[in-house]
């Protein structure tokens, strides 16, 4: 089995990194010094799955790594030491996990043999600020133009590249890759506005949102511009993917 690989290798240390499972006890206690978690994000905030998402869906300005003592838990053992970023206004999900690895990594480097020699103080989690980062399910990616275009954005940029934010245009998927928001208008939610600097403009609950790069059904991702050259649309209404889509 694999557990008894793993005990033939008589290790004195695992190190897990965005795994998304729970390591059952009995894997927790083969190694002598037990197992090590490089989580992407400050806990105890967004304990759980997918913790880059969530801070960015959420509109966090902050986040980092955490490295932690694994227990039965989900995110919930002793910290050994974290490492701080900040979140950029147009930083994409892929963009944001992939500059947490390489800060995981380095974290992992400068703290390992202090660790190994006990020089690191364990902290324990404070449960009362813990929040979860549940998993991303792909009908998440269906935008709600009701919502604030500031939401939306955040939406847009949380789920590039996976699983894409997307909308509807003449009963086919548009999906939305790179989108900002600004100004304001008093069209309705999903509405779409005379073109701006070459983006696609759409009213929302509380402002406009403009998308500048986009992918529709069957095609490539295309800029806004070069998809506007070739669609006239304005006042057309954006709406909702059906589920079968």
């Amino acid at each position: 089995s694999t557990q008894q690989t793993l005990r033939d290798y008589r290790p004195d240390l695992m190190i897990v990194a965005a795994y998304g499972l729970i390591l059952p006890q009995a894997v927790l206690d083969i190694p002598r010094l037990g197992c090590i978690n490089v989580h992407a994000s400050l806990l105890p905030r967004w304990r759980g799955a997918a913790p880059v998402q969530r801070a960015i869906l959420e509109g966090d300005e902050k986040t980092g790594v955490t490295l932690m003592q694994m227990n039965a838990g989900l995110d919930t053992g002793d910290m050994l030491a974290t490492a701080e970023t900040a979140i950029s206004p147009d930083e994409t999900g892929g963009e944001l996990t992939d500059r947490l690895a390489i800060l995981g990594a380095e974290l992992l480097a400068r703290s390992l043999a202090d660790f190994l020699s006990g020089k690191l103080s364990a902290v324990p989690q404070d449960d009362e600020h813990a929040s979860y980062a549940k998993k991303i399910k792909k009908a998440e990616a269906k935008i709600d133009w009701q919502q604030p275009a500031a939401a939306i954005a955040r939406r847009v940029r949380a789920f590039n590249p996976w699983p894409v934010a997307e909308s509807c245009l003449r009963g086919r998927q548009l999906r939305l890759w790179e989108a900002s928001c600004d100004g304001e208008t008093n069209a309705s939610p999903g509405t779409v506005l005379p073109a701006m600097d070459d983006q696609l403009n759409v009213a929302t609950g509380d402002g406009i949102l403009r998308v500048a790069s986009l992918q529709p059904a069957g095609k490539r991702v295309m800029s806004a511009k070069d998809f506007l050259a070739a669609h006239s649309i304005d006042g057309e209404v954006l709406g909702a993917v059906n589920d079968d889509d």
